[in-house]
């Protein structure tokens, strides 16, 4: 299987989230990317596909905004990375703003995610290796590998969170919409719902996306992913989502993703992505299910099963002492 991957994906590396009423330091470290880069073997540098894909899924003064920021932050005198503390949960709307707590805010869903002078890069190069890998998959591949860091899914159309700055799967999905493919699917299975995702394509009825994960009411990001969400619009019936509870075991996950992989068989993509998380493994520090690194393949082969041509992006997973024999394992069943 190809993988694709590129070494300004290690750059960004802020010190510090606020999280669970305090500073603590940032779990999406740097040391994920290399771990699993030693643990996969070659990997491919992605081609430069341009910002024209990712502005098919992100708006424009949104990815001017993650580029700017960093900068406004050390001119208005700030130290450290730049964290929101605002944030406009009504009456949300387009404003002139001048104040980079107020532009960071506006954009932003939560305090866990900083921007850092290397930001930028390493997200829009984790969309760059989304876009080869779903090329490779468009050219004839059976599957391929995006290892992006940092992850994706939590981004929305113009805000950033959990880690998240560009929604690489997202992306991804698009690409292969713009490229002729008539209906995508995306089978989520981090630990966290992809509140993103869902957001981007809540109502399109062209991308199908369904979502294995943390019961929200005990889980990030608590506001999305509960089992009535299933679209709007023209997409009504296209989201599926599939919350478990603390504790969850390989077969209480193996039977929600069989549900997910039925209603994706009904919807008859032309291609799948799927968002892989690590942190769904028994001993991730921010998450609780209890998934052991065999799980992976097992689960990975029941999706390949299906046959469809897939996209793979590595979303979250966050024990980085078990993280490359866990994706190593999920990348096995393919």
């Amino acid at each position: 299987m190809r993988i694709f991957s590129h070494p300004l994906q290690a750059a960004h590396r802020p010190s510090n989230e606020f999280h669970n009423g305090g500073m603590t330091p940032y779990a999406d470290v740097p040391a994920r990317l290399q771990i699993m880069l030693r643990a996969l073997g070659p990997v491919e540098a992605p081609m430069d596909a341009g910002m024209a894909p990712i502005l098919a899924v992100h708006d424009a003064a949104y990815c001017q905004a993650l580029q700017d920021v960093p900068r406004l932050w050390r001119e208005a005198g700030r130290p450290g990375d730049a964290i929101p503390y605002a944030f406009p949960v009504v009456q949300r709307r387009s404003l002139s703003l001048s104040r980079v707590d107020a532009l960071l805010g506006a954009h932003a869903m939560d305090t866990v995610t900083p921007l850092t002078e290397d930001s930028w890069a390493a997200s829009y190069w984790s969309s760059q290796a989304a876009l080869s890998a779903t090329a490779a998959v468009l050219g004839g591949d059976r599957a391929a590998f995006a290892l992006a860091r940092p992850p994706g899914h939590h981004a929305g159309r113009d805000y950033c969170g959990g880690y998240c700055h560009l929604n690489h799967a997202a992306v991804a999905a698009q690409a292969a919409r713009d490229a002729g493919v008539e209906r995508v699917a995306i089978l989520d299975i981090d630990y966290h719902h992809g509140n993103g995702t869902q957001d981007i394509f809540w109502e399109r009825g062209d991308v199908f996306y369904a979502s294995v994960h943390a019961d929200p009411a005990t889980d990030f990001p608590f506001y999305w992913g509960h089992a009535d969400e299933i679209g709007g619009g023209t997409g009504e019936g296209a989201t599926l989502n599939l919350p478990l509870p603390h504790g969850t075991t390989l077969d209480a996950f193996r039977h929600a993703q069989a549900t997910a992989l039925a209603a994706i068989a009904r919807f008859a993509p032309g291609l799948l992505v799927v968002s892989f998380g690590a942190d769904t493994w028994e001993g991730d520090p921010i998450s609780r299910f209890a998934l052991t690194t065999p799980s992976y393949r097992m689960l990975a082969a029941e999706i390949a099963g299906c046959g469809w041509p897939t996209v793979i992006v590595m979303e979250g997973g966050y024990a980085v002492d078990a993280l490359g024999a866990n994706v190593a394992s999920f990348l096995a069943g393919f």
